[in-house]
């Protein structure tokens, strides 16, 4: 997350620029957002509860289970689901879209992290 809160502040030429600037954004949302699911499937293991069918869910057991708040979901859902954007850097990855999810998403990680800090004490 750090990472990715100091990309925050690449210029937008920058980032439409550059394409190895792009791949480091890339690489630290990339990082962070699985994070988060790693952090999550553990839990899930830890605490024998219901088998993911995929990474998007995840974030939707630990909701139903009393552990994440249902408003955060969507949001973290939305993320698992870019991450798999990220792993396969499709061609037809719409920049615009990636530059406003580096701009606006990183609270919602944020947010989790302090949900599950809060968790696990």
């Amino acid at each position: 997350m750090g990472d990715w809160g100091r990309y925050q502040s690449i210029s937008r030429d920058d980032f439409f620029s550059s394409r190895d600037t792009r791949n480091m954004v890339f690489h630290a949302m990339l990082v962070a957002i699985q994070s988060a699911i790693d952090v999550a499937t553990d839990i899930i293991a830890e605490e024998r509860l219901q088998r993911p069918a995929s990474y998007r869910e995840t974030f939707e057991i630990l909701a139903k289970n009393g552990i994440l708040p249902d408003t955060l979901v969507r949001d973290l859902s939305a993320l698992a689901g870019f991450r798999n954007v990220l792993v396969h850097i499709y061609w037809d990855l719409d920049l615009e879209q990636v530059y406003a999810i580096l701009q606006r998403d990183l609270i919602f990680l944020k947010a989790f992290h302090e949900v599950i800090q809060e968790h696990l004490s």
